[in-house]
């Protein structure tokens, strides 16, 4: 449960202005998670969440990732907690995972330096990532596979 409501924060501080607890943890109400102040505290601290300028004031977002060893230990952890299965076609790699954890996942594939992938799309339990060179599907592999068994 705190895995998802976690993924949902994350989705929700992407996706709308959430300026106060008080905002999260209405749109977590909306998304079907009955939490305490005291739980969206927590969480806010363990995602490390920041608050930003916004227009007239402030709103809540996800850290920037400043060093390549954190953007690692977020993508290990991430990768651990919600990927169920890598496949492959050609310079197309589709990834499982849990119900409603595809686009945290996407979304730290997509902020990591991996330069042979062009990009990703999510849906909620699948990702599509497009790799190029095809030649450098392997190592894309490698390393994603890497990652859920560390």
């Amino acid at each position: 449960m705190k895995l998802r409501r976690q993924f949902a924060i994350m989705d929700i501080i992407a996706n709308h202005r959430i300026t106060t607890q008080e905002d999260l943890n209405k749109a977590l109400k909306e998304a079907g998670f009955k939490v305490t102040q005291a739980t969206i505290s927590r969480d806010i601290k363990e995602l490390q969440l920041v608050k930003i300028p916004f227009q007239d004031s402030y709103r809540y977002a996800l850290p920037e990732t400043t060093t390549l060893k954190g953007t690692e230990q977020r993508m290990v952890r991430v990768f651990k907690d919600s990927v169920i299965n890598i496949n492959y076609s050609e310079n197309i790699i589709v990834i499982r995972t849990m119900p409603g954890a595809a686009q945290s996942v996407a979304s730290v594939i997509d902020n990591a330096d991996m330069p042979n992938i062009l990009g990703s799309v999510a849906g909620d339990d699948t990702i599509i990532v497009v790799v190029k060179p095809i030649s450098a599907v392997e190592k894309v592999l490698k390393d994603f596979n890497r990652m859920i068994r560390e």
